[in-house]
């Protein structure tokens, strides 16, 4: 599908996450998004009614009599064991599974590799003890660690020996069953943003350019007495006074904006390049126990931007007119972000394996499988051969493998876009609403 791009998203990473829109201005909450309603049309009607067109709208059409629940009840499982998937050979990129994107697509060169290397992460973290613990802990009948392990290696297999996307997707369909998650209640949906690995300027020690700090983890964190403080006591207003408190002595580097020392607060890591010429990653490693207040959110209630056409630059733009203001509404932030130094790494998920840009994604780790195989469908913006940004509805096979602040419950993903600018501009304009499967050998 390509269209215009009316969705206007500020994507908050690992840490956090808000999403604004432009279709309506009366945005209820951080997480309300409006979209055509044709998008979360239920999945119980026939497929052999629908045309190829309609598909297209209605991305989540891809069972042969399959009916979530409309209301999702407190003991309801997260996800749903579907019957078999239908495919239309007349509809082909339409189909669930149908991953062309492994062999080239919207002008960018096939990953096939970076799909393996995000496979093989995963298979390292479901040999550890940490991710034999998970699962003892997953309730969901019929996914074991065991099977997932098994599922990926298969899986993994038959993507090596591949000759396209119609005969992986023929064979993933002949071999797997697919979970889908119940999303928003209980009805499939599942709003879907992006994050990405900023890159900024740092210093391993303050100077007059380099003065605002990101922290290291306390070690004494897990015993702070909660209600934990806030960012504002913590830091002061204007993010210069942590030396006086709690966080004195836990400095781990300097930059020299305001706001680039925030934002990985909300992207969850950073690439920096340091002043000795070197480079360096830091990710997250833990936060206070509040959650996230947008800056975004803040602006338009203030009235300072208009909330109907709120974008990432726009906001970026105000406060580079205002430095000031980002005294007032950082520190509205309650939350507090830790880091840990990650030298020569790459943005670490949290199950502690690398990301790999367009095949990671972070969800629910309370209610998704960890390191597990999955299938996203959803619009999401692509570069055309102009440099616009255009919008194609897109299967993709990915990895679970991470988890965010304000990525809750069954009905929210965040999907890893990799670093650096061009990927924070896709990020900042991702918003939409689509479907998440896992994919698990059949029994």
């Amino acid at each position: 599908m390509r269209k215009k791009l009316t969705f206007i998203p500020l994507s908050l990473g690992l840490a956090t996450g808000i999403v604004l829109c432009t279709l309506k201005p009366s945005l209820a909450d951080e997480e309300q998004v409006i979209v055509p309603e044709s998008v979360t049309t239920g999945i119980g009607e026939k497929l052999s009614t629908l045309s190829c067109l309609f598909l297209n709208l209605a991305p989540s059409l891809f069972q042969a009599e399959q009916t979530i629940p409309q209301e999702k009840k407190p003991s309801q499982e997260p996800l749903q064991l579907l019957p078999e998937i239908a495919s239309v050979k007349s509809c082909q990129s339409k189909n669930l599974g149908m991953d062309q994107q492994l062999w080239g697509e919207f002008g960018q060169l096939g990953d096939k590799q970076a799909l393996l290397r995000a496979i093989d992460q995963s298979l390292r973290y479901l040999q550890t003890p940490t991710a034999a613990a998970a699962y003892q802990r997953y309730r969901v009948p019929g996914i074991t660690r065991e099977r997932v392990l098994r599922s990926l290696v298969r899986f993994r297999q038959l993507l090596v020996t591949s000759a396209s996307a119609a005969e992986l997707e023929a064979a993933v369909k002949r071999e797997f069953v697919f979970y889908q998650s119940v999303g928003k209640e209980g009805k499939g949906d599942v709003l879907f943003t992006a994050y990405y690995e900023p890159v900024y300027a740092a210093s391993r020690v303050p100077t007059p350019e380099y003065r605002y700090p990101i922290y290291r983890r306390p070690p004494d964190l897990d015993s702070w007495r909660k209600p934990h403080p806030t960012r504002q006591q913590l830091e002061g207003d204007d993010g210069l006074q942590a030396s006086q408190g709690k966080l004195r002595g836990l400095e781990l580097f300097w930059l020299r904006d305001r706001l680039e020392a925030y934002i990985p607060h909300i992207q969850g890591s950073a690439r920096l390049r340091l002043t000795d010429g070197t480079e360096t990653t830091v990710n997250y490693d833990g936060n206070t126990a509040y959650s996230y207040t947008s800056l975004g959110r803040s602006l338009a209630d203030d009235g300072k931007l208009p909330l109907e056409s709120i974008t990432f630059p726009l906001i970026l733009e105000y406060f580079h007119e205002h430095p000031g203001d980002l005294n007032i509404y950082v520190p509205r932030d309650r939350s507090f972000v830790f880091f840990r130094e990650n030298p020569g790494g790459k943005a670490t998920g949290s199950i502690n394996v690398p990301l790999t840009a367009s095949r990671s994604i972070a969800t629910d780790k309370s209610l998704m499988p960890p390191g597990a195989l999955a299938l996203i469908r959803a619009p999401l913006p692509f570069k055309n051969a102009s440099g616009v940004l255009e919008e194609h509805t897109i299967s993709r096979y990915v990895l679970d493998q991470d988890t965010g602040g304000a990525i809750k419950g069954p009905g929210r993903v965040d999907y890893f876009l990799g670093t650096g600018p061009e990927a924070g501009e896709r990020a900042g304009v991702t918003v939409s609403h689509g479907q998440l499967y896992y994919l698990l050998l059949k029994e």
